[in-house]
């Protein structure tokens, strides 16, 4: 490769010079980050090895500057004791790893060597992509239909920018995925994923959420606390619900993404922050917007990129691979199958919930087949709530298959719902488990005994 070597201390750019091209790269020297600069100006270099610390700059703005010429460039950073934190954000930015001094010259060939093989594999990540084609699922969304294969292609386009993007679509049809996997194919993919929905915190508390507060602020703040903005330091901020924002937070959040500055409750200083705004709406915010609903500003401000997600309906070719998707997620380890018949029952369905009532239907199927084995259409389709219930509605509908059942047992199915799907989310881990579902691990362990659940896998 053609390297850029960047580093203050003479010594280094001769011995890990002379290194790097006894391996057979061509190595050009800089000392500075002016010269740096002038070098990435006028030539195209495949690698860059930069220190961080430069008598006259950063060498964060020297790979900034490298990688917006060459996106695909090798680079590596040296770091002194210290600054870890430094080399975290040259991470984010797209390096591909750091070493700290001191350090020795053969440890950076093999860190270099890797850094080509990463690259490589990349590459013939892509090609086989491309040769493929459509792609059965991506960065946790499931679905090979054309829709969604635009998607991935939008999100993959995205990523690696830093621009505003709003996400539209039903309730349950997986926004937040959408916006995880913006983030993990971003720069920020190192940095916290924060997210909140906004229609699920009471309005007097959603601008202490999102801003924090400090100590004496109001009743109560007995100290100082961070908002979401905060958390997600360096990260990216999912706004969940953003239609059900009221008009002042509306003009505040507004102020925050264009002045980049917080203020918390009760507090006259402000705080700079570095975080990516995704928001997500299940109404038409620009109709909103332009009802007088919602602010215009503010629409204009987060709608720079729009991903719009199609309801479950629109793209019912992908039902058999959700199924299957959360079967793996939620049967724990043991066998289950779908029959065909069933399975057409269930492409079939309006599945007005969306995604998410499809995983509770599948979850519900589950807990009704506890020793696994062929799950039951009337289980699948009686929790996906595909029809009115008998007596609501349309009085000719037919009336629900299957069973009636006591209430007891109706609140065991429930409770092996529940427990199952906190074991799935933690990995077995009771203890987490536990927190999740408000109870005591010692709570958690006796109704796990009650309802047959002693076998599940346990991590502690």
């Amino acid at each position: 490769m053609k390297i850029l070597l960047v580093d203050d201390e003479k010594s280094i750019r001769i011995t890990l010079g002379d290194a790097l091209e006894d391996a057979g790269h061509e190595v050009i020297r800089a000392g500075t980050a002016a010269q740096a600069a002038r070098h990435v100006a006028a030539e195209d270099f495949e690698g860059l090895i930069t220190d961080l610390r430069l008598p006259d700059g950063d060498g964060l703005d020297v790979l900034q500057a490298a990688k917006e010429r060459n996106p695909e460039m090798v680079s590596l950073v040296i770091t002194g004791h210290g600054s870890v934190e430094s080399a975290v954000k040259a991470m984010q930015i797209g390096a591909f790893d750091y070493l700290q001094k001191p350090f020795l010259d053969e440890e950076v060939l093999v860190r270099l060597e890797r850094c080509l093989e990463l690259r490589r594999l990349q590459d013939e990540v892509e090609r086989l992509q491309t040769e493929l084609g459509e792609r059965g699922s991506f960065e946790g969304m499931v679905g090979a239909s054309p829709a969604m294969q635009s998607i991935y292609k939008l999100i993959e386009r995205v990523g690696g920018s830093d621009v505003t993007i709003l996400i539209n679509g039903q309730s349950g049809s997986g926004k937040e995925l959408v916006a995880r996997a913006v983030h993990s194919t971003s720069m920020r993919r190192a940095a916290p994923f924060v997210a909140l929905g906004c229609a699920a915190v009471p309005e007097n508390l959603l601008e202490d959420e999102l801003f924090g507060h400090v100590k004496g602020a109001f009743t109560g703040a007995q100290y100082d606390r961070r908002g979401l903005f905060e958390e997600a330091r360096g990260g990216t901020l999912f706004l969940d619900d953003i239609d059900d924002l009221k008009p002042e937070l509306q003009g505040k959040l507004l102020r925050v993404l264009q002045e980049k500055r917080i203020r918390r409750v009760g507090s006259d200083k402000t705080h700079d922050i570095d975080v990516r705004v995704i928001a997500a709406t299940k109404a038409d915010l620009g109709e909103l917007a332009g009802g007088g609903h919602f602010r215009e500003d503010l629409y204009y401000r987060l709608n720079v990129v729009t991903i719009d997600l199609p309801p479950l309906a629109d793209r019912p070719q992908d039902i058999p691979d959700l199924v299957g998707h959360f079967i793996g997620r939620h049967g724990c380890g043991r066998d289950y199958s779908v029959p065909p018949a069933t399975l057409k029952r269930l492409v079939e369905a309006p599945w007005p919930g969306n995604v998410r009532e499809l995983e509770n239907a599948v979850c519900r199927a589950i807990a009704l087949t506890p020793e696994g084995g062929e799950l039951r259409g009337e289980d699948l389709l009686r929790g996906a709530q595909s029809r009115p219930p008998a007596g609501l509605g349309n009085s000719t509908a037919p009336e629900d298959e299957g069973e009636v059942t006591t209430l007891a047992d109706a609140v065991a199915g429930a409770e092996r719902f529940a427990i199952r799907r906190a074991l799935s989310e933690t990995g077995g881990n009771r203890t987490e488990a536990a927190k999740l579902l408000g109870v005591s691990r010692k709570t958690l362990w006796e109704k796990m005994g009650k309802l047959g659940l002693k076998d599940q896998p346990r991590t502690t």
